[in-house]
């Protein structure tokens, strides 16, 4: 049987009826979609005759109602034609933005709700140096600001979900936004921003003008600010512990929210809140504080493998008083650096206090040595450097108080055989201690002066710990293998997750460890033979053994993913710390000479100091009470 071809005329006939097919479906599929446009819009008209309907026999019960008199009359006419007024289309009500922008920040506004959709920082990137992705504070509906206001006829309105109409100007160099909600011709909520050049503070003032003929004045409104803080940092773990809500309370105290999830502070007089992402900052700024707030901060990480995206959600809740029947506040937005120098630039608002130097002490240290130090060093040289000569500037200057721990640890260590006679000739315990008081004061030797240094330096250290997690100018900064000295220093990425260490491997930690390993074995052997042990006292030989060991392994388990520039730091601390134990034991200090001066003090009449008396009399007390006891 022969098989039946397709001929050229079949072919042709066969497409020009695929393409008739296919223009016959597209085009009913259009004019379905015209129908149901002329039907939506047909609900729309249907929908606004039936409201027109409502507010006419609304007016006209009002007026036909003849058990009230005309003053009452006009005030419900008022009201009812304000609220019909202000729930009106405007011709500014559709989805549009405005933008404003100086070399510094980039903003944009929507017309729905008023507020600011879009804020970039233009001259940071996310993550990391070369990554071509801006910082960017709000994006995406990550934030939102809200007026509650309530009308007179019990109505509440949302402004977040009415639309503002916008008015750009420029006012000598400064671009002047006016965001009006229009309830009437001079009805209005107004929002106005004011970008100046050069600067990351905008003015933002909030008034009303005519709304007390349509909303309850009676009591204040709230106004809602709440943001879902983007990560823009290497390590979300150490971003999210850096991040939370400060603000300014009761006339210039400064207090924080605080980690976890769902902290919340309620503090009064409220003049500014902060809400900070670690190196970045969004901070609401108000000339007239508010009163009781509501402040809410919740940690967004829980797996640090799935929540990349967010670290915090920020909510603040705050009450707009009104005067004489309107709203009218003078504020400020700031987006920009968490940058102690940037932040103090703005005098007398207190927003530097908002980077957590530390308390007391410690701040001082961090503010009146570390900063003006560090800033001078990183003026002419890397950063990294700079952290290097930093830190050994900082231990040259406490090399007098090491200098003094050592040599109380070589007298200590030379009168040890001493100290040991006296353990075999008085089994007493509270007899053997009163003896060893009086060889150490007849000897010359204060048994505090090994750690009283060691106090003094314990401080510089823990501002260390605030300064350098808190050093903006470390971001993005690299040094050695280091890419960023603000975040952890990877040299190898691991294939797995290991509980509080993580899945990667830092070197600096690693070195870190071993320089305080070998600090501490240096130490605790002189400590070792210069302490007897005392009975009943636990064994402080084995104590120190163990710390040897645990002080290294905590450096490396919590430092992996901390800022490389803290364990830079720490691992140049130990590693000096040991160079200076090493000179100092070397040329400075001789047992021989120790061992002739303290015999030689022993022939000198002595002067009992005012703690060694107290404690000479405590110690014969209670040998006194002890033998009273016997009795």
């Amino acid at each position: 049987m022969e098989q039946k071809k397709f001929d050229k005329n079949s072919i042709i006939g066969i497409t020009l009826i695929v393409l008739i097919f296919v223009w016959m479906t597209i085009n009913s599929q259009k004019e379905a979609k015209k129908e149901q446009d002329l039907k939506a819009k047909q609900e729309k008209i249907d929908k606004a005759k039936k409201a027109i309907e409502v507010k006419t026999k609304e007016l006209t019960s009002v007026v036909a109602d003849s058990s009230v008199n005309d003053t009452v009359k006009l005030k419900k006419l008022q009201g009812a034609l304000g609220s019909f007024t202000y729930s009106a289309s405007l011709p500014s009500a559709k989805e549009n933005y405005t933008t404003v922008e100086n070399d510094l920040v980039k903003l944009t506004i929507a017309n729905k709700g008023g507020y600011i959709s879009e804020a970039i920082l233009k001259k940071y990137e996310k993550f990391k140096k070369g990554s071509g992705q801006l910082v960017e504070l709000i994006k995406n509906n990550n934030a939102n600001l809200n007026i509650a206001m309530q009308t007179a006829d019990n109505r509440v309105l949302n402004t977040k979900e009415l639309f503002f109409e916008p008015t750009l100007t420029k006012v000598g160099e400064n671009q002047v936004l006016s965001m009006k909600l229009k309830a009437g011709t001079n009805e209005y909520l107004e929002y106005k921003y004011v970008l100046k050049p050069n600067d990351y503070m905008i003015d933002f003032d909030l008034r009303s003008q005519g709304l007390n003929k349509i909303l309850n004045t009676s009591k204040p409104v709230d106004l809602e600010w709440d943001l879902k803080s983007y990560r823009n940092e290497r390590s979300v773990t150490y971003e999210n512990q850096n991040a939370e809500i400060y603000y300014e309370y009761e006339d210039g105290k400064i207090s924080y929210v605080g980690q976890g999830k769902d902290k919340e502070e309620t503090p009064s007089k409220t003049s500014f809140i902060a809400y900070k992402q670690h190196f970045f900052s969004t901070i609401l700024l108000t000339n007239t504080p508010f009163e009781t707030t509501k402040i809410y901060s919740s940690s967004l990480v829980d797996d640090v493998k799935k929540d990349t995206i967010f670290t915090k959600q920020f909510k603040s809740t705050l009450p707009l008083a009104y005067r004489n029947g309107e709203l009218d506040y003078t504020m400020n937005w700031y987006f920009g650096p968490t940058d102690y120098k940037t932040l103090g630039k703005y005098e007398g608002k207190n927003l530097d206090k908002i980077i957590p130097l530390g308390w007391g002490i410690f701040g001082w240290i961090n503010r009146f040595i570390f900063i003006p130090l560090f800033g001078f060093l990183g003026g002419f040289m890397s950063y990294g450097l700079a952290i290097i000569v930093f830190t050994i500037l900082i231990k040259l200057a406490m090399s007098p108080i090491t200098f003094k721990s050592f040599l109380s640890q070589a007298k200590m260590k030379v009168l040890r055989p001493e100290i040991a006679e006296l353990g075999d000739k008085f089994k007493d315990p509270a007899k053997k201690q009163q003896e060893t008081m009086k060889l150490y004061n007849k000897a010359g030797v204060n048994p505090m002066a090994g750690c009283i240094p060691a106090l003094i330096q314990m401080p510089f250290l823990m501002a260390s710990f605030r300064f350098f997690p808190s050093a903006f100018e470390l971001r993005q900064k690299g040094f050695l293998w280091a890419d960023d000295l603000s975040s952890f220093d990877q040299i190898f990425k691991l294939p797995f997750n290991i509980p509080l260490y993580g899945d990667h491997v830092s070197l600096f930690p690693i070195l870190a460890a071993i320089a305080i390993f070998f600090y501490m074995k240096m130490t605790s052997g002189d400590n070792q033979m210069a302490q007897p042990q005392q009975e009943g006292m636990p064994d402080m030989a084995k104590m120190m053994k163990i710390m040897i060991y645990i002080s290294p392994l905590m450096m490396l388990i919590f430092f992996n993913s901390y800022g490389s520039g803290l364990s830079l730091y720490n691992f140049m601390s130990n590693l000096i710390t040991i160079g200076i134990m090493l000179v100092i034991k070397r040329y400075f200090i001789d047992s021989d000479k120790i061992h002739a001066q303290i015999q030689e003090n022993k022939t000198k009449p002595t002067k009992e100091g005012k703690f060694q008396k107290k404690l000479r009399e405590v110690m014969e007390q209670a040998e006194e009470q002890k033998k009273l006891g016997k009795k």
